[in-house]
């Protein structure tokens, strides 16, 4: 079957548009956007991971039928890489979607064919696109029915081996924590750092971070610290609003990002915090994004998409009883297939753009 069409300007003319409207919402670091544009040339998913605002624009032209779907809170940028660990107050490691930048109120079919696709686009990925749907599909259900945190020494404790931070991974992660450009943040920056930190714990240094792929441009800094014998860091990320908003010109809608975070079905982490614009989080080797390499696909398992599935239904399941009915009765009537043709036209895209990019 041939992917759907959808005619509008360029991807280099959106992308234009798009950075100048995110220079007047933060400091954008000109430097970091370089880095971000070439990421996306590496491939279509690292292309997805950054353009989260072509997605935002186009998603529903692609995707008319779902476009009228019950709309609920979702994640917006929701793909592989955007799932990680971290604990909550009780000290439990906990997985799931960690990043809510682009928190929208959206149809809530967008947030499974993005995740759908970017699983399809991955590199080196052999599950076809049937059973990739079938596994989120699966676990999509099952957390809208029972809605939970995924708690990794409780419920998945199949799943540690997959997420555990080797020796390696821990030199690796102080490696790059020193290797870090000194700066010097704005002073609301610093105090909210300061303050995100335990009582007691006295800043070292400041320092600058380009991470991520979407995020690339904003300004993100780190305080590298020292408490009760030891290094604790935590970081700033400038939040700005969805691109969701950008691509529909509400600019009366307020950030979600917290309401989606401390979800009524979440374990949150008690370290996340929004203030004067950014995003605080603790960062630490155990605490942290699961980014795919190598190793990363080999673990990539159904079961391992049905949890990511599960994770986002009871994101949505937050919502109003009456807003689930009507995601249960339009989730029955869709046709058989309707997950994987709707991922396979919204990858298509993407990589029409990719095309485009590295022209």
């Amino acid at each position: 079957m041939a992917s759907r069409m959808v005619p509008g300007r360029s991807f280099k003319a959106e992308n234009a548009a798009f950075e100048k409207w995110l220079g007047r919402q933060c400091d954008v670091v000109k430097k970091d956007l370089k880095k971000k544009h070439e990421k996306m040339r590496k491939d279509p998913f690292s292309f997805l991971r950054a353009s989260y605002f072509r997605w935002a624009r186009r998603i529903e032209a692609i995707c008319p039928n779902l476009a009228k779907a019950p709309s609920v809170l979702s994640v917006g940028d929701v793909h592989l890489e955007n799932f990680g660990t971290w604990r909550d107050a009780e000290g439990r490691w906990v997985w799931g979607v960690n990043d809510f930048d682009e928190a929208a109120a959206m149809p809530y079919p967008f947030d499974l064919v993005r995740l759908v696709a970017s699983a399809h686009l991955a590199p080196g990925l052999t599950m076809n696109v049937d059973d990739i749907a079938a596994a989120v599909l699966t676990g999509y259900r099952r957390g809208l029915e029972q809605p939970r945190p995924t708690l990794l020494d409780a419920h998945e404790t199949w799943m540690r081996p997959a997420v555990a931070c080797s020796d390696a991974e821990r030199r690796a992660f102080w490696a790059e924590i020193d290797a870090l450009p000194i700066a010097d943040p704005p002073r609301l920056v610093q105090r909210g750092l300061q303050r995100s930190l335990p009582a007691g714990a006295r800043i070292v240094r400041f320092a600058r971070r380009a991470k991520g792929g979407g995020g690339l441009g904003r300004p993100r800094f780190i305080a590298d610290a020292v408490w009760c014998g030891g290094r604790v860091v935590r970081e700033a990320k400038a939040l700005v609003p969805s691109a969701w908003i950008w691509a529909h010109g509400d600019a009366k809608a307020k950030p979600q990002f917290a309401k989606l975070s401390d979800g009524a079905h979440r374990a949150p982490d008690p370290w996340l915090s929004e203030r004067h614009g950014f995003v605080f989080r603790r960062i630490a080797a155990d605490s942290r994004k699961v980014e795919l390499d190598r190793e990363g696909q080999a673990r990539l398992t159904r079961r391992l998409l049905e949890a990511m599935g599960f994770d986002l239904g009871a994101i949505h399941a937050a919502a109003k009883k009456s807003r689930l009915g009507a995601i249960d009765a339009h989730l029955a009537a869709q046709p058989r297939g309707w997950l994987p043709a709707a991922a396979l036209d919204a990858a298509a895209d993407v990589v029409r753009d990719h095309e485009e990019w590295t022209r």
